[in-house]
């Protein structure tokens, strides 16, 4: 909601009482028609966002130019004589054609390069949509207005550019104007959207009571809604037949995962066998390696025999000597297993050693955890004290606010603050001394009551700051106002003051206020004696459209449901919640400060509040035992520091011992190994290299057999594996389908209801809108829709009858069938939602009197619907429509020979 000027506020009140004054006069006058009075004299209301304000024609159909046609935002009428191709229908049809319907929508050719003027390569349509309020489309991107481009070519294609209120290129996508018509709620097909002459001739004077049915059905979108279902039961069929075939794929599928499963079970067997075999093969070579070695010992003990029988003759001198050297060599060799033996004792102590290092780093570790742990307690314990520190300062607060409340027992406006009672006396004396040339009002909380005390938090929240301000008239008195709050509030935050206008009436809010049966707005929940309070508050703050609902659920029910009020920008809780249309916020304040009139209640609240001192001593102990825990702290601290040092030599201690651990392992592996070329580890087997030789020969045939009949083994695992994926699949596949049919049926079912139920509640508003519209000429009627046949009847009965007497349209006279027809598009357009309607000679065949009626009764609609826009497409002259700022006539001249169209528009303005 903008904020309102001073200066506007000095002219509405003229505006208004020129408009009262022209209302009695209308009332006065038996010949000037009420209806076109209220469209004189009402407030003007600007449509926000999807209605048309300009358009252009290059090369389309036989206009070499047409326009720019700028449209008003409420009632259009496009005149032009029939025939003299003016260009009047050219008009609808490059909306329609630009706005993305087909060439068949338009009833004016069969493709789109019949629209392209002969003797030109292309035809340009040029549309400018308003892209305001709330409703905006990307408004960051686009701005004000979306130009729409369309460009058709001689080959019958077409290419859209939008672009922005500045003329800048942001897209040539299909799919950015289906998202812009999507968001507008335009639907150029929807006859009640766009209604030209033949789909009237089709629909609406068609004989048949199914057309009508199809054009009720067509225009309130329930036809597309029940395509919809048609669709999505077609496809749950589809998926049924689909989960059918599934099922019997899955049968196959778990077929071979069994066989796979099967051939991959009898590896196992397989890998058996070859264990066996290597197991044989090992026992064969000892086997080989135990012959050889007989044979050759037995020669070798022939050939030793022979020589030791030769040289114990040769040898017997020395046997002493050697003897002698056999004594020295026993000796060395005993030292040498004594040396084994320390070496291993030394091996075992170093491993010992290092198990006890690791223990012991170990407790170190832990030690320092437990000590951090500590540290993190008296941390907590440190953060706790600062807590009841902060809670002894808003201890003194509660104290400084109860003095304040005991002080404001005696004058109210204590509340506002110490020095509020001497800033008034000041400008009350200021005042009488013709400092002012009007007196300023403030604080403006002080001057305004709650009729219901609940709601003061509300109220306070929704006002805040303009509580403590000021207004005033003119900046010379804001001047003054300065000085004074200067002097009385000297080195502190002084009030907000607002320079407006004084006006002595309260600012008529009928047209822009929130109305609700149940709820207030916030300017009906406030006593206010002084109509510049009053004002001042709704230019600021809006408060007559700001709801104020005790609950907070009914509040967000009220405000994000499909209807919210209507000029209601936010409402507020009892508790000082905040609720928009599509968000809202909890309030951060519990309490009245300046509104709540029980202030005994205030003082015993702050009161019950300064009890609380009692924390004061607590936080006395606890700041002894922070100090304690401090000194704590230091002392952990040193501790740390010393078990770090001793954790540093410890782990200096380790990696000295894991490197002599290193190189006595190093020993340790090459005495093993010279031990093991001496006495290699030996495979032990009773039976003969025969007959190992004859099992491996046999496990081998065995082995290449199965082979052949299985196959490849890695073929076998990836066949398993792909067959057992498979089947869990579409296992899953088939449980995800059964799910979304099961699903789908109750959607449907619910989505079924909730059609009928719609189809029940546009129906009968149809009836009663319909029922309104011919009562206004005196007509009676009846509308009998069949849902079941799918036929619509609607029966008219001229004049004051009896309801026996109703015919059928088809039998009334043409003016009076065509002023039928008007009322039953004027029932359609109150159920449907557009920013525009298009109506293509909606008085043919009417006579003078029933044209006029139905012109009012269009322009009522008009006058009630200020947000839509309407364009009128018409033959006649219109000349004896009455000036106003929201009816626009576009008079389209005949066209001369060699010159291209022009347009004359009139409006108030001209």
């Amino acid at each position: 909601m903008s904020k309102r000027k001073g200066t506007s506020v000095n002219e509405n009140p003229n505006k208004r009482s020129r408009s009262v004054n022209e209302s009695e006069n209308a009332a006065d006058s038996d010949q000037e028609d009420p209806i076109l009075s209220n469209l004189q004299c009402g407030a003007e209301v600007v449509s926000d966002a999807g209605i048309v304000e300009s358009i252009t024609l290059k090369n389309f159909m036989c206009h070499s130019l047409l326009g720019p046609f700028t449209f008003g935002s409420n009632v259009n009428f496009v005149v032009g004589n029939n025939g003299s191709k003016c260009g009047k229908s050219a008009v609808l049809t490059a909306l329609i054609v630009a706005l993305g319907g087909n060439a068949q929508a338009t009833n004016r050719g069969s493709s789109l390069r019949g629209f392209v003027k002969e003797g030109e390569s292309s035809a340009d349509v040029s549309i400018t949509l308003r892209n305001k309020g709330r409703d905006a489309y990307k408004p960051e991107v686009y701005g004000s207005a979306i130009i729409l481009d369309l460009r058709i070519t001689r080959d019958g294609l077409r290419t859209y550019k939008l672009r922005s209120k500045s003329g800048q290129l942001i897209s040539t996508k299909k799919e950015e104007l289906v998202s812009i018509l999507d968001n507008f709620n335009i639907q150029v097909n929807n006859p009640v959207s766009v209604l030209t002459q033949e789909m009237s001739k089709y629909f609406l004077h068609s004989k048949g009571e199914g057309d009508k049915y199809k054009f009720f059905m067509k225009a309130t979108q329930l036809e597309q809604m029940r395509e919809d279902f048609i669709y999505i039961k077609t496809t749950k069929n589809l998926t049924e037949d689909k989960v059918e075939q599934h099922s019997e794929c899955l049968k196959d599928l778990k077929r071979k995962y069994l066989e796979k499963e099967d051939r991959y079970r009898s590896l196992a067997s397989l890998d058996e066998m070859h264990t066996k075999l290597e197991e044989l093969q090992k026992q064969m070579a000892w086997a080989l390696n135990k012959v050889d070695e007989a044979e050759k010992k037995y020669k070798q003990v022939q050939e030793q025999l022979e020589r030791i029988t030769q040289q114990v003759q040769e040898l017997q001198p020395k046997c002493a000597e050697l003897k002698t050297e056999s004594q020295k060599r026993n000796n060395l060799l005993k030292s040498s297993e004594v040396r084994v033996e320390c070496t291993n004792r030394s091996i075992w102590w170093i491993s010992d050693s290092r198990l006890q290092i690791q223990t012991e780093l170990e407790n170190l570790k832990h030690q320092i955890s437990t000590l951090g742990q500590q540290i993190d307690q008296y941390q907590h314990a440190i953060s706790r004290a600062k807590e009841e520190q902060g809670k002894m300062r808003s201890i003194e607060a509660n104290r400084r606010n109860l003095q304040t409340m005991e002080s404001s027992r005696s004058n109210r406006l204590r509340r506002f603050g110490e020095q509020m009672p001497a800033l008034l006396n000041a400008i009350q004396e200021s005042h009488r001394r013709g400092h002012f040339k009007h007196r300023p009002r403030g604080p403006l909380g002080y001057l305004i009551s709650l009729k219901d005390p609940e709601l003061a938090l509300a109220v306070e929240v929704c006002l805040k700051g303009q509580l403590l301000a000021f207004t005033c008239d003119n900046y010379e008195d804001e001047k003054v106002l300065q000085g004074l709050m200067a002097k009385m509030f000297q080195g502190g935050r002084r009030p907000a003051i607002i320079t407006s206008n004084f006006i002595s009436q309260v600012h008529d809010t009928r047209k822009k206020a929130v109305s609700h049966p149940n709820y207030p707005s916030v300017l009906q929940a406030l006593e206010i004696e002084d109509p510049v309070v009053a004002n001042c508050l709704i230019d600021q703050k809006g408060i007559e459209s700001i709801l104020l609902i005790k609950n907070r659920t009914e509040a967000r029910r009220v405000m994000q449901s499909k209807n919210p009020p209507a000029n209601c920008i936010h409402a507020f809780s009892k508790d000082g919640d905040q609720i928009f249309t599509n968000r809202s916020y909890a309030a951060e304040q519990t309490r009245a400060n300046y509104l709540s009139g029980d202030v005994e209640e205030e003082i015993r609240y702050i009161w019950c509040l300064s009890v609380f001192t009692e924390f004061f001593i607590c936080f006395l102990l606890i700041q002894e035992d922070l100090s304690k825990t401090d000194q704590e702290v230091i002392k952990c601290k040193h501790h740390k520091k010393h078990y770090d040092e001793k954790r540093s030599a410890h782990l200096h201690n380790i990696q000295t011992l894991e490197g002599n651990l290193k190189s006595k392992e190093k020993e340790y592996e090459m005495s093993v190994a010279k031990a093991k070329e001496i006495c290699l580890e030996r495979v032990e087997s009773r039976r003969s290299a025969r007959s190992l030789d004859s099992e491996i020969n046999r496990l081998k045939l065995k082995i290449t057999s199965q082979k052949e009949q299985q196959g490849d083994r890695e073929e076998i695992v990836r066949q398993y594996h792909e067959a057992l994926e498979s089947y869990k699949n579409m296992t899953q596949q088939m449980k995800n389908l059964n799910s979304f049919i099961k699903s789908l049926d109750s959607v449907m079912n619910q989505r079924l209801q909730a059609y009928a139920e719609l189809r029940r509640f546009l129906s009968a508003r149809c009836k009663y809108y319909f029922d309104s519209m011919l009562a206004q000429r005196g007509y009676s009627g009846s509308m009998i829709f069949d849902h079941k046949n799918e036929t619509l009847s609607i029966s008219v009965q001229p004049g004051q009858g009896n309801k026996a007497d109703l015919s059928d349209m088809r039998l009334l006279s043409g003016g009076e069938r065509s002023f039928s027809t008007v009322c039953f598009v004027l029932s359609l357009w109150a159920i449907t939602e557009a920013p525009f309607r298009c109506l293509d000679e909606f008085d043919v065949y009417m006579d003078m009197v029933n044209r006029r009626i139905s012109m009012d009764m269009m322009l009522k609609v008009a006058a009630s619907q200020r947000y839509r826009q309407f364009i009128f497409l018409t033959p006649q002259n219109m000349s004896s429509l009455p000036e106003s700022k929201i009816i626009r006539i576009l008079r389209l001249k005949d066209p001369d020979r060699g010159q291209r169209n022009t347009q004359r528009s009139e409006d108030e303005d001209q």
